[in-house]
């Protein structure tokens, strides 16, 4: 099992960016699909999660309204669009799988390596 996490690069504060990660070796119907980040000297933090089948999505309060996750599936891709980008959003950006469990908070078992956003003024 692999995911693929490509797309980052160097992008102005205001710009946008697309991310995306590749899952090859198994179907995720049944997951959620995660993007998280971590920035310099500071722990991972969640971004935004979608359930691959509904695609249902959540959001961290930072980036909502300005991130969209989606997927295809002719491509078992997922993708993470990132618009009006500010300084703080500079981290290096994972995606990951995990299961659902009942009345738990969902684990993310598979992680992709990850993928440098930098914002610049």
């Amino acid at each position: 099992v692999q995911l693929q996490a490509s797309g980052g690069g160097l992008v102005q504060a205001g710009g946008s960016l697309r991310l995306s990660c590749a899952a090859s070796g198994r179907t995720f119907s049944s997951y959620f699909m995660g993007w998280f980040r971590q920035a310099p000297g500071k722990e991972r933090e969640f971004v935004a999660t979608m359930f691959w089948s509904d695609q249902t999505t959540s959001y961290a309060d930072s980036v909502k309204g300005r991130f969209t996750v989606s997927r295809d599936n002719t491509k078992n891709s997922v993708y993470l669009q990132m618009n009006s980008l500010k300084l703080e959003d500079t981290a290096v950006y994972y995606c990951a799988a995990g299961a659902p469990r009942p009345g738990a908070p969902v684990k993310y078992d598979y992680w992709g390596q990850g993928t440098l956003v930098t914002v610049s003024s």
